[in-house]
């Protein structure tokens, strides 16, 4: 068996981004909560992702891709209390790149 989520642009996106957001975690030290919490809806960007790849009915994947759509943006809101000063341009790029994937895929998906 196949599984052709990992081809995809949008999931190499976000395993890249959940990568990064791991080293940021060893460099920055944040609190044990932050840090939980900024893991967990990044690695949640991914699994969404490739769970509503798998699934057949379109409201089905629609609400997976919501799902981890809403996951990037509360990895914004932790970023930005880790980088109180502003968020790095690339991370934001990085964050908004794989927002506008998902968007698409939501609008495509669309009843």
């Amino acid at each position: 068996m196949e599984f052709d989520f990992i081809k995809t642009q949008i999931y190499k996106d976000a395993k890249a981004y959940n990568k990064t957001i791991k080293q940021i975690i060893i460099e920055r030290k944040p609190d044990h909560i932050l840090a939980d919490q900024l893991k967990r809806a990044a690695l949640s960007i991914l699994l969404n992702f490739s769970e509503g790849y798998g699934r057949f009915h379109k409201a089905e994947k629609r609400h997976m891709y919501m799902t981890a759509r809403a996951s990037v943006n509360e990895c914004v809101a932790c970023l930005d209390v880790l980088y109180d000063s502003g968020i790095p341009d690339e991370l934001l790029k990085q964050s908004e790149t794989i927002a506008k994937m998902l968007s698409g895929l939501i609008n495509r998906f669309k009843d």
